[in-house]
């Protein structure tokens, strides 16, 4: 399986506060950017184990992707997930991807149109499932 944003995260409590589905909430979600920002305003992020390359794009990402699966729990009738389509080549990376844009499509196109019962709460780095 494909792990991404989660891996990135060396501060072992926030890790394991995203990673456990049972207990995730909003409410921790909003604790950990509370708590993120508080430390970024502070200058204690390298101190207090957050990320040291691109703080806030990882934490954010992280937090997204958790929010997936509070959601996904919340609705159960409905299929939400979340979706990494690859390193695509746009303005965005000045374009440095590797992938074209319609190959970077094919993962957001396949889980809109996910029939219904399909896999919800999931992570997909393209079109395969991952981990968080």
């Amino acid at each position: 399986m494909i792990k991404l944003y989660m891996q990135r995260i060396t501060n072992v409590h926030i890790r394991n506060e995203l990673g456990n589905v049972e207990t995730l909430s909003e409410e921790k979600i909003d604790a950990i950017l509370k708590e993120f920002l508080k430390d970024l305003k502070g200058n204690r992020l390298e101190a207090n184990g957050w990320n040291k390359m691109l703080p806030a794009y990882g934490i954010s990402k992280s937090c997204l992707n958790a929010y997936t699966r509070v959601l996904a729990k919340k609705y159960p009738d409905m299929l939400i997930n979340c979706v990494h389509p690859g390193f695509v080549n746009t303005d965005m990376n000045w374009h440095t991807g590797t992938m074209t844009v319609e190959e970077g499509a094919r993962g957001p196109v396949m889980l809109a149109l996910l029939p219904e019962g399909g896999p919800t709460g999931c992570y997909f780095h393209c079109t395969q499932v991952g981990e968080f």
